[in-house]
């Protein structure tokens, strides 16, 4: 089979590998679509690991199943999970499951930009296969992993009905957290962001109010926002200037959630006085999903209370997955990138 090998951002090479065997409780997947994540270009992160198959937004079609499932068939539409958390040790009986060891070991194989992928038993055992809803395309079904961490973010930070949010970073994530964040109630949105064009595209999901990230100040939104700052703070962008913009617009008593990596090494330095002592300040973090969130994710995307097939704007054959990353990469004009290795 084919696969898009990762040795940098600016070198995916298209290689041919064996299509992987499947053993007891396992399944195989012929992978329909799979986006490229925003994680998947983090190139510090990954450069020592390589050579790699990335792609973890998969949706595709059971083509085999291992001895001793019955619950799935051939031809059966599916999402699925890369990671699984066990259910059982002290994180995941605390509701932290995203920090699960096990969650963080397991894996696709080889991953989603290739041709096939095998599930391995334990990611099927612990739910990690989510059958599609018969309106939903497998490019729209890419977007379950993305949203179902979206929604552990804002569930994780507390949002309120009423509250007003501020999304810094209007990639993606951004544009999803918007649309979660008004489907959960928020009174008001509002996005940053330093492109033109994503700009647009938080307004045409649903930002209340939009700024260009050189000319955002907190005065700015005190402005819009009746003389107060933001409840929640979502930074879908892990640069310093964008952390900085984050503690001086949260409101008292509001929280900050960092939802993207930052710089490798990159350290936070603030005043604990200025922020926290007297104004009741939380700043939290999420990471990945649980199966119960992927299911979440899955239904309001079926139920079309979260919109995302306007989102992909590029769609690539497994061939030219390197055109995939460079846009990406670039993180100009493109907001949803797809890769489809079966052309």
């Amino acid at each position: 089979m084919r696969v898009g090998v990762y040795y940098s951002n600016k070198d995916v090479r298209v290689e041919e590998r064996p299509t992987p065997k499947v053993g007891e409780g396992e399944l195989l997947i012929k992978v329909l679509a799979s986006g490229i994540c925003g994680t998947d270009v983090m190139e510090w992160y990954r450069i020592n690991r390589v050579p790699l198959v990335l792609g973890h937004e998969i949706a595709g079609e059971i083509v085999e199943t291992g001895k001793g499932l019955t619950q799935y068939k051939k031809g059966q539409r599916i999402a699925c999970s890369h990671h699984v958390p066990c259910g059982e040790c002290h994180y995941c009986k605390m509701g932290h499951t995203s920090v699960c060891e096990t969650l963080r070991k397991t894996s696709f194989d080889p991953g989603g930009f290739s041709e096939f992928v095998r599930l391995p038993a334990i990611n099927v055992e612990k739910q990690g296969v989510y059958p599609l809803p018969d309106n939903l395309t497998y490019e729209e079904a890419t977007f379950t992993e993305p949203l179902a961490c979206v929604l552990r973010g804002q569930r994780l930070a507390g949002i309120k009905q009423g509250q007003t949010v501020l999304v810094i970073g209007s990639g993606i994530s951004g544009l999803l957290h918007i649309q979660m964040a008004k489907v959960n109630g928020a009174s008001k949105v509002i996005a940053t962001d330093i492109v033109d064009y994503k700009l647009k595209a938080a307004k045409k999901f649903g930002a209340d109010n939009v700024f260009k990230s050189s000319e955002y100040a907190p005065e700015k939104l005190s402005k819009i926002n009746n003389g107060r700052l933001a409840d929640l703070v979502i930074l879908c962008t892990g640069a310093p200037q964008a952390i900085g913009q984050a503690m001086k617009s949260v409101d008292k008593g509001g929280t900050i959630l960092f939802f993207a990596a930052a710089g490798q090494k990159q350290t936070l330095a603030f005043d604990i006085n200025d922020l926290f002592w007297r104004n009741e300040v939380t700043l939290t973090s999420s990471y990945a999903a649980s199966p119960e969130e992927h299911l979440e994710a899955l239904k309001l995307i079926g139920e079309g209370k979260i919109k995302v097939k306007e989102m992909v704007t590029h769609r690539f054959p497994l061939g030219k997955t390197q055109e995939g990353f460079k846009l990406v990469t670039e993180a100009k004009e493109s907001i949803k990138v797809i890769i489809e290795p079966q052309k």
